[in-house]
């Protein structure tokens, strides 16, 4: 049997009166969460590289790549990193069983002296590269596909007979030319051949009137055909040949290279 005393003290109310203190605060939760893209490099390269068919199987391995190529790499700047390791070291191979007689290639040296970020490579010839990969893995899905499908060779003659020698020889000439002091790199400088530097404020006949011994690698540019190689110097968007030598036939694209860095240092009186 329970009494119930009237006279009892009522329990205090629910809510904190003016004068007591707050209770303490509950510990905040970072608002910043984690994903995959914040996974170091590493970590994320091995996760890439899993999802290849863990058995041989040519096919969906072209595939895979594929997906590299036109899906996964276009998620932010970490996919692209990582999927461009992959892709441009399983196509290498191939790209260089391509180079015509005679030419070399060196589309991402190991021992670079330049700045560059894999973003934007001061190599040239890396961009030929890579197109080359969009080009060699959207037709490898074709020609698994279907049967009927033709494999087009042509798809590649432009590439190697003309883009591949040309940005070839733009990376001697920055290279003899950065060695010789009559070429300089910028931070813009792996953008393209017709990208806008320093030199669109500046005429290209009052440069030499300012005495200048170098100039940019970014408004340099190569005119390629199979009889004349030319410079080209973009300056206030227009361009200009500075040079232009006489091909051999056969001629190593090194040998023409120092000697369209010869004839540069002639065209700006440095001795």
């Amino acid at each position: 049997m329970v009494i119930i005393d009237e006279k009892a003290v009522p329990p205090p109310p629910y809510y904190a009166s003016s004068g007591s203190s707050a209770p303490p605060p509950f510990p905040a939760r970072s608002s910043r969460q984690n994903s995959i893209c914040s996974l170091p490099p590493n970590v994320l390269l091995q996760i890439i590289y899993m999802t290849f068919p863990r058995t041989p199987d040519p096919e969906r391995q072209r595939k895979t790549l594929y997906w590299l190529a036109y899906r996964l790499r276009l998620v932010n700047h970490a996919f692209y990193i990582a999927c461009m390791h992959v892709l441009r070291s399983t196509y290498l191979p191939a790209y260089s069983s391509l180079i015509r007689p005679s030419y070399s290639s060196d589309p991402f040296p190991m021992s670079s002296t330049t700045s560059s970020t894999p973003l934007d490579p001061v190599q040239r010839e890396t961009r030929v590269l890579d197109l080359f990969i969009a080009i060699k893995t959207k037709e490898d899905l074709f020609m698994d596909a279907s049967e009927l499908h033709l494999g087009r060779d042509e798809l590649f003659k432009d590439l190697f007979d003309l883009m591949q020698p040309r940005s070839r020889l733009e990376d001697l000439v920055r290279h003899y030319g950065t060695r010789e002091g009559v070429v300089h790199v910028t931070s813009t400088s792996g953008v393209g051949s017709s990208s806008t530097t320093s030199l669109n404020s500046v005429s290209s006949g009052s440069i030499k009137s300012q005495n200048r011994t170098s100039l940019p690698f970014s408004a340099l540019s190569v005119a390629f055909s199979p009889r004349k190689v030319g410079l080209t110097l973009t300056a206030s968007g227009r361009k200009r040949t500075i040079v232009e030598l006489q091909r051999i036939r056969n001629e190593k694209l090194e040998v023409v290279a120092k000697k369209l860095v010869k004839q540069l240092k002639v065209w700006l009186n440095v001795p």
